[in-house]
Formats: C-alpha cells, sequence, structure tokens
C-alpha cells in the first residue's frame, strides 16, 4: 500500500525473483523476517490465520533506487511467530508488465482471493494498478485481466497510480482506493472484482495525503490510513513520512482528518496496515531496522494497535519485540459448546441437513459433504441458525465454515451475531468483522456474554441461498 517518493520518501516494491525457502519460519521480533528485505505490508485474516503480503526489496547496499520484482507471503496463527512462504507472485505473474512490483493488497470475495498491485506495464505511462486471482490466500495467483484495471489513461487517475487498497462493504459494494503525489483516487468495483463501475472521485478530507491508502471499517465507521509528509507534527524533514488517519460515515466520503496513527520510522517511506486478529487490533509497517537495512532495503514490522473509547486511535509505540503470542483463532483454545447444543434454523433444504452445523466434522473445503452440509435453497435475505442450551454459558467466540456448493448455495454477503437476553434477541457487543469467505474457518470475537441461546443471522448475495459446514461457539 505505501510508496513511493522519488528518490527519498520512497515506498515501492520491486525485485529481482528467486524464491527463497518455502514455508520456514521467521523469528518472533521486530522485524519479522531477516532473510530478505521486506517493504509495503498488507495484512489480511482469514480463520484463525494472519497473512502478511510484502513486496521484496533486492537494491545492492548502497543502492539508490527501488529493485523490486516480486510479492512474497508471510502467515502467523498467533501474531508473533511468523512463516515465510516464500514468492506467491512477480513480474511474470502480469504478461503485459515490464517492471516494478511495488505496494499490493489481497482482497477475499466469491471464495477467492483478489491481489491488487502496483506494476509498471510495457506501453506508454509509468504506474498501473494490475489484478491477480487465486483460490486460497497462497494461490497460486494468475492474471485475472489481461491487462491494467487502472491505467494513466484512466479518466481522473492520480498522478502515481500505486498502492491499492481494497475494501467490500457490508452491502457486498467493493471500493478501491489508490494515489501517489497528493492524489487519492477512489472508485467502485463490479462484483467480479476485476472491472471499475462508475467515475473515479477524488476523496475530499484527506490531509496531507501523500501515498499509500489502507482502509477498514469498525463499529460502523469507516477509517483510511494514510501516508504524509508534512512538517505539520507528522515528521521533522519532508524526505520522511508518518501515517494519519480519516474517517468516514461513507466509503467514498466525505472525510474528517483524527490524527496520527503511525510517526516517522527509520526509512523515508511509510507504508502500513491495519487489521483485527483473534479479538486484537495490530498494525503492520516497514522500516530499515533489518541489518544491511536501508531506504531500499525495508523490513516489515507488526505491533499491537488500540482504539479510545470514542474511536479514535492510540499513536502506535514501535517496538523491536513485536506482539505477545496471541493464538485462539478457530478451534484453537476454548472448548466448543457447539456438539452440546439444541440446533435450529430458519429454514433448511430437505436435502440438507440442519445437524452438520453441530456434527463436528472438520470440512476440507466449502464444497465437502463428506460430513454433511446444512443448506436453505431457496430461500434467500436474511435466514438464521440458532443453538440453545439448558443451563446458560459464558461465550465469548464463534466460528463457521461456510458451504458453498457452486450452484444456488453460495458464501453469504454479510452475517451477524446476536444472544437471547432473557426477553429478546440483541446483538452481541465488541463483535469483530464476520467473516464469510470461502475454504476457511471464519472466526468472530466478542465480549463474553452468559445466555442460553445464540444466533447465526446470514444474509444472502442476491440471487443466491446460504449454506453451513460447521458452527462453533467457544466458552470464555
Amino acid at each position: 500500500m505505501s510508496r513511493r517518493r522519488w528518490p527519498a520518501a520512497v515506498c515501492a516494491l520491486v525485485t529481482a525473483a528467486a524464491a527463497i525457502a518455502v514455508a520456514t519460519p521467521a523469528q518472533a521480533a521486530n522485524p519479522i523476517i531477516t532473510s530478505i528485505y521486506t517493504a509495503d505490508p498488507a495484512p489480511l485474516v482469514v480463520g484463525n490465520t494472519m497473512y502478511i503480503y510484502a513486496g521484496r526489496d533486492e537494491a545492492p547496499t548502497g543502492g539508490t533506487n527501488f529493485q523490486m520484482r516480486e510479492w512474497h507471503v508471510l502467515s502467523s496463527t498467533d501474531a508473533a511467530t511468523w512463516t515465510h512462504h516464500g514468492a506467491k507472485a512477480n513480474i511474470a505473474t502480469f504478461p503485459w508488465a515490464g517492471a516494478d512490483a511495488w505496494a499490493s493488497e489481497v482482497e477475499p470475495r466469491n471464495g477467492k482471493y483478489y491481489w491488487y498491485t502496483s506494476i509498471n506495464g510495457n506501453g506508454a505511462g509509468w504506474m498501473n494498478i494490475g489484478v491477480a486471482v487465486g483460490d486460497s490466500p497462497l494461490g497460486p495467483f494468475t492474471d485475472a485481466k489481461g491487462g491494467p484495471l487502472i491505467s494513466d489513461g484512466t479518466a481522473n487517475s492520480s498522478g502515481l497510480n500505486i498502492d491499492p487498497t481494497v475494501f467490500v462493504d457490508d452491502d457486498g459494494q467493493a471500493y478501491m482506493y489508490w494515489g501517489g503525489y497528493w492524489g487519492p483516487r477512489a472508485v467502485r468495483l463490479a462484483s467480479n472484482m476485476i472491472d471499475t463501475v462508475g467515475s473515479v472521485v477524488t476523496p475530499t478530507g484527506l490531509t496531507n495525503f501523500w501515498e499509500a491508502p489502507w482502509m477498514f471499517k469498525r463499529g460502523g465507521l469507516y477509517y483510511m490510513m494514510y501516508a504524509a509528509n508534512d512538517t505539520s507534527g507528522c515528521v521533522t524533514n519532508s524526505n520522511y513520512a508518518c501515517q494519519r488517519y480519516a474517517t468516514a460515515t461513507n466509503p467514498m466520503g466525505p472525510w474528517t482528518h483524527r490524527g496520527i496513527v503511525l510517526g516517522q520510522v527509520s526509512s523515508t517511506t511509510n507504508h502500513a496496515g491495519i487489521v483485527e486478529f483473534n479479538g486484537q487490533w495490530y498494525i503492520v509497517y516497514h522500516n530499515a531496522n533489518a541489518p544491511g537495512g536501508g531506504n531500499f532495503r525495508r523490513s516489515v514490522a507488526v505491533d499491537r494497535l488500540y482504539f479510545n473509547a470514542d474511536g479514535t486511535i492510540q499513536p502506535v509505540v514501535q517496538t523491536t519485540t513485536g506482539p505477545p503470542a496471541n493464538p485462539g483463532g478457530g478451534g484453537g483454545t476454548g472448548t466448543n459448546l457447539g456438539p452440546s447444543a439444541t440446533a435450529s434454523t430458519s429454514y433448511v433444504s430437505a436435502w440438507e441437513n440442519l445437524s452438520a452445523i453441530n456434527n463436528g466434522g472438520t470440512p476440507a473445503n466449502s464444497q465437502d459433504r463428506s460430513n454433511l452440509a446444512y443448506g436453505n435453497w431457496p430461500q434467500q435475505g436474511t435466514q438464521w441458525i440458532e443453538y440453545q442450551w439448558p443451563a446458560a454459558q459464558s461465550i465469548n467466540k464463534s466460528s463457521v465454515y461456510w458451504f458453498d456448493d457452486n450452484q444456488g448455495i453460495d458464501l453469504p454477503a454479510s452475517c451477524a451475531l446476536q444472544y437471547w437476553n432473557g426477553s429478546q434477541y440483541v446483538a452481541v457487543t465488541g463483535q469483530s468483522t464476520c467473516g464469510v469467505a470461502g475454504n476457511v474457518e471464519n472466526v468472530t470475537t466478542f465480549n463474553a456474554v452468559n445466555t442460553t441461546r445464540l444466533r447465526l443471522q446470514i444474509t444472502s448475495r442476491s440471487g443466491y441461498s446460504t449454506g453451513v459446514l460447521e458452527w462453533k461457539a467457544f466458552q470464555s
């Protein structure tokens, strides 16, 4: 996501393409990997795993420009100990591209994973935004479009078309934000995730925007973090950058500036992403702190991030130790109360089976019928499944593995958890994102509730019904 400034405040990704050892453990400290130099990190949580997608810096010692030709993937189940999976995409992934594997981000949709990249084309103009697609967070990834999604030829494109960040809202509408050289841009994406819908717009209210936008949503409020290089409390030298943020009640703005998330780092560029994982918020960013590091030899770091009661973000404390281990995604910790519950639903198809949701099955993928499947075809809109216990249970976490038959049942548009407060169903508080990704266990954490009933509301995509292979509710 964040990017470049020529030649000082830079944040791109371009490297040589040698695949480093695959699936090797990385150290539990900051930077989180030192076997290679990595930059422009973008986090993604899928089930009980956090992934980081980053470009590889390959500039030689003393180099004065970016050399980046490939993108790498790291993963962790506790946000402290990381596994390096090697390069999962490179310039050759895009036959139309010529150079410059700069900042990127992966967004899941429709059971697939779309990798949006900053990359140089072979024709006129400079930086473009491409998109690759894969069936899992680790790919393999292939070019999804056969050409740029955004280029210099796009009407109202940025002065530098880099640092894409993509966000899918609760209603299923996808948005992309990008830009450099003080030129933030935004556009709606089609449901296929590889075409734009409507005109490119220029967001307002992003005070001192330079590059590297990062979009997320929390508690119904939209947050936009981005790199700025002003000396009005951001940095002391405009060759460097900090991370400012703004909020809005609409994904297209207008935005209201709120302050600084991350101060100046040891590299001139400052590129970051924010994600919630196992009930804790994290920021991933890069610096020049690895041995032999520098402005063109950067390394990814991870630290915890905290919100104030009013929704504002506390300035991040940069550490060399990294965050403590935070396990607990999926079935990692706690007792699954699902098998001891009585299940009910708003509707189940005659040929599907409600008992699938708490029979203890471990799906191989979202099409796995080996342990039965629950589905509500031909119903559309919002349906629900529910657990009831004879005595009150203390619950603070849930996970769901969605069913997708590649026909009338598809991954949902959204979901939400409710509990019985003694007289009615109400939303659990402190609820993290209710994930709708395929082929994984989607974990949701929330403030502990003491209840005899827990309900999962499921809203379908237009024209489809929904289904579940396994639903777990964990004792707090």
